[in-house]
């Protein structure tokens, strides 16, 4: 007989007993077997699952996986500084990521992407670049003192200059309305508040034999308060396809700017005269310099 779930056997048959008593009696047998069985291999496969037999349960610091932080860095820098993202900003377009630092200082000068050197956008690529809080947030995460460091070198920058450190934006709270929901109507195109400055070029003409060179197709830029009048002379060469031999002069008003001068000091130090319709004025003069 099979063994029972206390251990002991049962009993050998009678065989002595009648043909029909011991024909019942082998069938009470069979399914008292068959219940020891259907038993044993719960109790088996309860003890395997669970780990109670071989003590084979795996601990919390075995099922843990260590990952090295160097597995990541790839994954976490910024291909222009080659530091950690900063204020993680993604290109719309090619979903390439950057520190947002860096990423609006190279659109100064050109409007491709610098990884996959996709056009982002014909004049304003800073249009299709977006924050990437998340991303920040797990930088911050696997980073240890980055967030901390960052506030600080920040702190003391605007400290030692004198200026009011910027507050952190807080999000604001969206009013649970009951009922249909109300359609919001707006613009959906949302200028970058970074791009503070309008300006209009206007062009004043250009010396004989400046050679062959493009109109400027779009005079209306809106560009950030930080880019210098280098930076207008850049965008106007290139957008003109301009030689180097040929001086670009850009006037406001009476006076003739210079390189280092940014379109915010221009517009506070001018004032009022040389805005249109809320446009800074720039004249631009093309002349043949001598060799």
């Amino acid at each position: 007989g099979a063994p029972s779930c206390s251990g002991s056997r049962a009993l050998p048959f009678q065989f002595e007993r009648s043909r029909s008593e011991s024909s019942g009696d082998e069938d009470d047998d069979e399914d008292e077997e068959e219940e020891e069985m259907e038993e044993e291999e719960l109790e088996g496969d309860s003890g395997a699952r669970f780990g109670t037999d071989d003590g084979d349960l795996a601990s919390d610091d075995d099922r843990e996986r260590m990952i090295n932080l160097a597995d990541l860095t790839p994954y976490i820098l910024c291909s222009i500084c080659k530091g950690y993202f900063i204020d993680a900003t993604t290109i719309t377009e090619c979903l390439h990521t950057f520190c947002k630092s860096c990423i609006v200082r190279h659109f100064y000068y050109s409007n491709r992407c610098p990884k996959c050197n996709i056009v982002v956008h014909q004049t304003q690529p800073l249009y299709n670049i977006r924050l990437d809080r998340q991303l920040q947030d797990i930088v911050y995460k696997l980073v240890v003192n980055l967030e901390e460091r960052e506030k600080k070198q920040m702190h003391d920058f605007y400290k030692e200059r004198g200026l009011e450190v910027p507050k952190p934006a807080v999000p604001q709270p969206v009013p649970v309305s009951r009922g249909r929901p109300r359609k919001v109507l707006g613009s959906v195109f949302r200028i970058p508040p970074e791009l503070d400055i309008s300006i209009l070029l206007e062009f004043i003409g250009a010396d004989e034999g400046t050679g062959n060179f493009k109109p400027l197709e779009k005079k209306f830029v809106r560009v950030s308060g930080e880019a210098t009048i280098g930076h207008v002379e850049k965008f106007l060469r290139r957008k003109m396809d301009l030689e180097p031999t040929c001086q670009v002069d850009i006037i406001c008003g009476d006076h003739l700017l210079e390189h280092y001068q940014t379109l915010r000091e221009i517009r506070q130090a001018i004032g009022e005269s040389a805005v249109q319709d809320g446009l800074l004025v720039l004249h631009y003069g093309l002349v043949v310099s001598p060799l």
